[in-house]
């Protein structure tokens, strides 16, 4: 028997390459969420960021098109394990069609990645990101481009705000509201305080990646450009594309430097983000004039929508993923039912278009909550979707992946935001009164009357190192003792042990060099016994890497700014 086919070389190549820059969104999402947050977890953002797409390829593959291509069902498509079926897509191949709505699948599951990042499982983070392509996506998208009954009421998402992005969004919301805020995030009192990212150089790179990318991703949704209205349309999205991020940008500048005295850095970059996203279902229905104000909207609510979650939510989201995506998703979506040239409200179309979009946006929207509620919850049961503190406060690049750091070679300062845990956390309490005396006193030997005659001046040094997990431990210690003056630095060592034996590409690597904090205290009041004992009772896990500590004598001390001497300079009294 032989098929005919009528394929458009012309429209195949265009849907393709739209697919291949939609892929390469993935990188810019990496780029943009490691840029964003600490470097101590880097590698772990990286890796996630890749097995969204390898891990959603396959799931789409086995289930999740079927779901969302398959039958003609009006809530779910059919189950089609290997894309076996028959298919009609215009003038694409079968396969062509399949790696496009692949990529897009992809970038869904990704979005989630940022909010939920420095502080994931990442056995729980393959696991949910597998369900997102498999089930969660595929359903609510047959309702949006499968011929679901959204579709045959008219609701219009043309390369999806709500289909893509508003999943991906309101699922990171669900994820960061069960994972709970970063340690350090929020003060006793709820105030949220400042986690920079490491590099806004990668950040600002991933983001032009994104913008670009996004040309595919808006543009070859047209998968047609075979003629002369075909030709019109990509153009006009292009045109759509470009203006409501640029638009949005410069409204998230302006509306930083108003409120905060200085444009913003980072909120700027996100209003790039914030103007794709919001522009995506409409961009081939509204005019530039309504683009422009969709832009000018998507600004303006990024800013409010970040504040919102971070101050009175108490929603932490890293990358401001949930109201990138999320918020500015579902504004966009609304937004075409009232900037549509052809029906919208403010072109005479009257109230039902908006309507229908409304109930779009709040079905899939509840759709979305009910399905991943479900999942992060059975996935917390399963393998616990948040990591142990510690682990959270050394960074999971090392204790999920081996990694010491993710830049060998580079010296990266990330001491503030790492160190900067606050008094509301509670790392547990390990049992120092059961340890063995030979654990109990293997830091360090205490001369006694010894080490007194030995230090005529009476003042001494005594330098530690701690782990970043319990350096917030000892400094509380050291204060109750008496010790207020400190000198505080990020180090980055090994001892004898050569760390635990860990593997890089299966070799062995020769000195794992971890990250650790150096505390320095200079004394002559306090008993240098007491100083001692403290640090080890705060600093004893009974496990390699629990610090040393080492004591020097002092013989002179001079304070600058008094002309004060030895004891006398150590006092900050006036």
């Amino acid at each position: 028997m032989l098929y005919f086919y009528n394929f458009s070389s012309v429209d195949v190549i265009w849907t393709l390459l739209g697919a291949a820059l939609v892929y390469f969104m993935q990188a810019g999402f990496a780029m943009c969420e490691a840029g964003l947050t600490r470097a101590k977890n880097t590698g772990n953002i990286l890796m996630k960021n890749m097995m969204d797409f390898c891990i959603g390829t396959p799931a789409f593959w086995l289930v999740g098109f079927g779901l969302m291509f398959g039958g003609s069902g009006a809530f779910i498509g059919k189950l089609d394990p290997l894309i076996r079926g028959s298919y009609q897509f215009g003038s694409l191949p079968t396969w062509c069609f399949v790696i496009f709505q692949t990529v897009f699948c992809a970038t869904s599951a990704t979005i989630v990645s940022g909010s939920m990042a420095e502080r994931t499982n990442f056995k729980a983070y393959c696991l949910y990101s597998a369900m997102i392509s498999l089930i969660v996506y595929p359903i609510s998208g047959h309702w949006i481009w499968g011929g679901g009954w959204l579709s045959q009421l008219g609701f219009h998402d043309f390369a999806g705000s709500t289909a893509v992005h508003m999943v991906g969004g309101v699922t990171a919301c669900i994820g960061a509201k069960i994972l709970g805020p970063r340690i350090g995030k929020y003060d006793r009192d709820g105030k949220p305080k400042a986690i920079p990212g490491h590099n806004l150089t990668v950040a600002a790179l991933g983001v032009f990646i994104i913008w670009f990318c996004w040309f595919g991703f808006n543009g070859a949704s047209t998968t047609a450009m075979s003629t002369d209205a075909d030709l019109t349309k990509a153009s006009l999205v292009y045109m759509n594309t470009n203006l409501a991020a640029a638009i949005a940008t410069c409204t998230a500048m302006i509306f930083t430097w108003v409120r905060y005295g200085k444009p913003d850095v980072s909120m700027t970059l996100n209003g790039a983000l914030a103007g794709l996203v919001a522009i995506t279902a409409g961009c081939d229905q509204v005019s530039p004039v309504g683009t422009f104000f969709i832009g000018l909207f998507a600004g303006i609510l990024l800013c409010v929508s970040v504040d919102f979650f971070d101050r009175i939510a108490k929603i932490d989201d890293p990358v401001g993923a949930i109201s990138v995506h999320g918020a500015c998703g579902a504004m966009g979506t609304l937004c075409v039912g009232l900037f549509a040239t052809d029906g919208g409200l403010f072109y005479g179309g009257g109230i039902h278009y908006f309507l229908i979009q409304l109930l779009g946006v709040a079905s899939v929207m509840l759709w979305v909550i009910i399905t991943m509620t479900i999942i992060f919850k059975v996935i917390d049961k399963l393998v616990g979707l948040r990591v142990p503190a510690d682990i959270e406060i050394e960074g999971l690049d090392y204790h999920e992946h081996g990694l010491a750091s993710a830049y060998a070679g580079f010296n990266i300062s990330d001491i503030t935001a790492t160190m900067d845990v606050n008094e509301n956390t509670d790392l547990g309490e390990s049992d120092y009164t059961k340890a063995s005396d030979s654990q109990k006193n293997a830091a360090v030997k205490v001369a006694g009357e010894e080490l007194v005659a030995a230090n005529p001046t009476g003042m001494y040094k005594v330098s530690i190192l701690v782990k970043l997990s319990r350096y917030d431990k000892l400094r509380k210690a050291l204060n109750e003792l008496g010790v207020t003056g400190m000198t505080v630095t990020q180090v980055m060592g090994c001892g004898i042990q050569k760390g635990s034996g860990e593997k890089y590409r299966g070799a062995e690597v020769d000195a794992t060099l971890l990250p650790k904090v150096k505390v320095e205290v200079i004394g002559g009041n306090i008993p240098v016994e007491k100083v001692i004992e403290t640090a080890k009772k705060c600093l004893y896990t009974g496990h390699i890497g629990d610090g040393k500590i080492f004591v020097y004598d002092v013989r002179h001390v001079v304070k600058v700014r008094t002309g004060e001497e030895d004891l006398a300079a150590l006092k900050d009294v006036e």
